[in-house]
């Protein structure tokens, strides 16, 4: 199968509408050269379809190209669109703005209160923290582990409000707003004397309990663990047993090993630990963000160029 058959049909998988509004984003795709036409899983393929999709179907392998519209991919099997000879690419590097001011958003609550003071509000209680708790972001540090579009986002908009910002990454290559990067062997080392470890990286095998009991541990006591990442970078039961312990002060976490996060989850029920539902990149423009890179895509696909975020 050519990577560049012509293509003749844009198919936008109905799952797309578990993640953003489906029509508004077949709307935006409006100035493409084909038609683009929202397909059930009953729909059938072949190479002059491309096919845009949050999940994967058999059938897509018969496609010319198909686009994942989530940055994380680990759903498709990738060794059969390589063994197909599928095109298949991912959402990655669209969310540097929205993920990271979510992490902000986050380091700020707990500096400030501001999630225990909503959760008095509900109670109409009076609350007034005591002197030593509420403290400014201005002044502390950060590890942002994985320092991709995501993590450079985050670096960014932290150190713009003093936050000192270390990270860990493959590559010693310097990042801007990063005074010092360190290599995943000196993870603990990197984490060990910051107020938020903060966890941007992909999920691979390398990536899997990244964050477990020994780095926990070595954590300060009054440190926060933020996880826009994935769930199983983080082995929750150290987390939980971390928390129950006081050895660190709490946590942010939009990603979780099972999602949604069961009822019975003893995460829910931490003053210090502030549960969102995996909506790091969601706002009212994110069927936009996906339908522009879309666009982009489609445009190298149809000229026979190098694809943007190409996986296989």
């Amino acid at each position: 199968m050519s990577d560049t058959a012509p293509p003749e049909r844009l198919c936008v998988h109905e799952s797309i509408d578990e993640k953003v509004p489906i029509e508004s984003f077949v709307n935006t795709l409006d100035d493409l050269s084909v038609p683009v036409e929202i397909v059930g899983d009953d729909a059938s393929f072949n190479e002059t379809d491309v096919i845009t999709s949050y999940r994967p179907r058999d059938g897509f392998l018969d496609a010319g190209w198909v686009h994942c519209i989530r940055a994380g991919y680990d759903e498709f099997d990738t060794q059969a669109y390589e063994d197909a000879g599928t095109p298949l690419t991912n959402s990655t590097g669209i969310h540097g703005t929205t993920v990271s001011e979510l992490v902000i958003g986050y380091m700020l609550m707990f500096a400030r209160r501001h999630h225990v003071y909503r959760d008095k509000q509900t109670r109409h209680q009076w609350y007034e923290p005591s002197y030593d708790r509420p403290f400014t972001v201005e002044g502390e540090s950060a590890c942002v582990i994985g320092l991709g579009t995501i993590g450079r986002g985050i670096a960014t908009r932290a150190n713009t409000l003093g936050v000192d910002i270390v990270g860990v990454r493959r590559s010693n290559e310097s990042v801007p707003g990063v005074s010092t990067v360190y290599s995943p062997d000196s993870l603990q080392k990197a984490i060990n004397d910051v107020r938020f470890v903060i966890l941007a990286v992909p999920d691979t095998p390398e990536t899997e309990d990244l964050i477990s009991t020994a780095e926990l541990q070595c954590m300060r006591s009054d440190a926060y663990v933020i996880n826009v990442a994935r769930g199983s970078v983080v082995d929750e039961d150290a987390l939980i047993s971390a928390l129950e312990d006081d050895i660190i002060a709490g946590a942010g976490l939009d990603v979780f090993r099972t999602e949604p996060l069961p009822e019975s989850s003893p995460l829910w029920d931490f003053e210090e630990v502030i549960v969102s539902p995996h909506q790091g990149s969601t706002t009212n423009q994110y069927h936009r963000d996906l339908a522009e890179l879309t666009k982009e895509i489609f445009r190298q696909h149809q000229s026979g160029e190098p694809l943007r975020n190409r996986v296989v």
